[in-house]
């Protein structure tokens, strides 16, 4: 198949680039660009033949990863060996750059920026697709996990079996055919209402069920989620409790984002799962897949990823980047995810007796990490909204010195933006709108910085304003006690998107009681019901009425003017 030679051909690269190459900037679009570049000469020789040949050459390299050799690359092992076609020198000096992902004092590697203005790990992202590509995806576990080695005569696991084919209806992630089905959304998690994601619940191994269920031995493991994201959130819990408070979503900035080079982690000691590198693994995850469920021939790859990243995928603005953690949670619910993070550690225990974290663990105790690593991921990323910190939109420094909130408060206070009156859709125009309302804050109103605490785009994302830590200019004689939230737009007659109606609601205010930043029993208000202004707008406080949390005891003042 000329879609998996492609992707064969782009991991030697990976693994195996010219030294000494000029490199292009660190964003999608120049791995689109490569990807685009080898598929307009990959037709030329036979694709089965390329991508073995790129296989055969890569093994040395991969030894780090014997679980994802063994899951895919051996799949692929064929015999014949033809040169592959050839990458510019730029788009080679790129492929270097992107080949491994890590964390090394305090900087990521093999990242790159994505026009949504996400950080993706390229080498998860890849490991999806060439999942989805191979078909096949579930794998029979032996039922001893500290048996003989696979290299002692042992049979591997039967790779015969083939996904169940459950449909899911939700609008971000609809088939591109009638033939085509997505993966099992048997259960959704905890903190995603399968309402807001439009899913089907309905799963023939795994029943609904809380987070609090004892998960079922795990007998198959799925080869899509192991390499993209089970394998990585069970090593990393297996470091044990010292290693959560740095264990997952950990930001960072990039030097630019014109041309970008070099990411810089916000917090030094972060683990290996970063808010990157989970990015790349649920895109991974998703579109990986997609493919497995597309009937051939498949498409191109750099169609597929401009689409993905772009306005969506076969036109469904609702399958794409800015909603990968809405559309991740169907796709991997707590009780089947659990299952998936067991399931490899056991494989991996198989593959290496002598792993120094698996070594001698049982599995009442692989259980227990792969319980704890789902519910941590499923908590604190996937029921998170992705946060853009303010580095992201090109911050201008805060003026003077800025005042500490005492921790946890006790209100949440709803805006909108006014002017900015249109919603934004797209990062560009978001990062725009948040550097113009500062410099309106700082330089007209005569504030230290931005006045919100958060502001909440159209586009799926929320943006760092003066953050959970410090004191705003948002809600006059109140800002000591609330955090203020804004949507951007004038909703004085519309209602907002509910992407945006759905982070300040649900997922904000949950992720903010979850690390104590606000109190469980918060009260939330709108503008108005503090201060003489008609904000946020009756469009969008008429919405706010209906919110759980709402405190309708707090009657609106009468507005003087219209207010930002």
């Amino acid at each position: 198949m000329v879609v998996q030679a492609i992707l064969w051909i782009l991991y030697g690269l990976l693994l195996q680039p010219e030294p000494g190459t000029a490199t292009l900037p660190l964003l999608m679009d120049s791995v689109i660009q490569a990807l685009a570049e080898l598929e307009q000469k990959a037709p030329a020789t036979e694709a089965g033949h390329t991508a073995s040949s790129w296989l055969l050459s890569a093994q040395d390299s991969c030894a780090h990863n014997p679980l994802q050799h063994f899951l895919l690359e051996e799949q692929s092992l064929k015999t014949t060996m033809l040169d592959p076609p050839s990458l510019s020198p730029e788009l080679q000096g790129l492929t270097m750059e992107v080949a491994r992902h890590g964390v090394w004092d305090g900087k990521e590697c093999g990242v790159v920026l994505a026009p949504d203005g996400s950080t993706v790990a390229v080498e998860p992202l890849l490991a999806g697709l060439e999942a989805g590509l191979q078909g096949n995806r579930v794998v029979n576990l032996p039922l001893d996990s500290t048996g003989t080695p696979p290299d002692a005569g042992v049979t591997f696991p039967d790779f015969g079996a083939t996904v169940p084919d459950v449909r899911a209806t939700s609008p971000g992630l609809r088939d591109t055919s009638s033939d085509v089905t997505w993966a099992d959304v048997g259960a959704v998690s905890p903190n995603v209402r399968a309402t807001d994601l439009d899913v089907q619940v309905t799963s023939p191994d795994v029943q609904a069920s809380s987070a609090d269920t004892k998960a079922k031995f795990p007998t198959t493991v799925d080869s899509l989620l192991v390499v993209t994201l089970a394998r990585d959130l069970g090593l990393n819990f297996l470091q044990g409790p010292q290693t959560w408070s740095h264990s997952l979503g950990t930001e960072g900035c990039w030097d630019q984002l014109s041309l970008p080079r070099t990411f810089t982690l916000l917090d030094p000691e972060a683990s290996t799962l970063t808010t990157a590198f989970l990015n790349g693994a649920l895109d991974g995850a998703l579109l990986g897949d997609y493919l497995s469920r597309s009937p051939e021939p498949r498409p191109p790859l750099s169609h597929l990823l401009s689409q993905y990243y772009g306005a969506g995928v076969a036109g469904d603005p609702g399958f794409r980047s800015n909603f990968r953690r809405q559309n991740g949670a169907a796709l991997t619910p707590t009780p089947i995810l659990t299952q998936q993070v067991w399931g490899a550690l056991i494989l991996l225990q198989r593959l290496e007796p002598a792993h120094p974290q698996l070594q001698g663990m049982s599995q009442e105790q692989l259980a227990q990490v792969a319980t704890h690593a789902t519910k941590e991921f499923t908590e604190a990323f996937l029921g998170c909204p992705a946060i853009h910190p303010r580095c992201r939109w090109v911050a201008a420094p805060y003026q003077g010195r800025p005042k500490p909130l005492q921790l946890p408060l006790g209100f949440l206070y709803v805006h909108h933006t006014y002017v900015p009156a249109s919603p934004c859709t797209d990062f560009e125009r978001c990062a725009a709108d948040m550097r113009s309302m500062q410099r309106f804050h700082q330089y007209t109103r005569g504030w230290d910085d931005i006045g919100y605490s958060f502001v909440v785009g159209s586009d799926g994302y929320v943006y760092e304003g003066r953050g959970w830590h410090w004191v705003g200019a948002h809600t006059l004689g109140h800002n000591s006690r609330g955090f203020g939230v804004a949507l951007i737009g004038n909703y004085t007659a519309d209602r907002p998107a509910e992407a945006a109606l759905r982070a300040v609601r649900d997922e904000l205010p949950r992720c903010a009681v979850r690390a104590g930043f606000l109190r469980p029993d918060y009260a939330l208000l709108g503008h108005r019901q503090l201060v003489r202004t008609d904000c946020p707008g009756d469009g969008l406080f008429n919405q706010l009425r209906t919110w759980p949390h709402f405190d309708k005891n707090v009657k609106p003042r009468t507005a003087r003017r219209a207010s930002r």
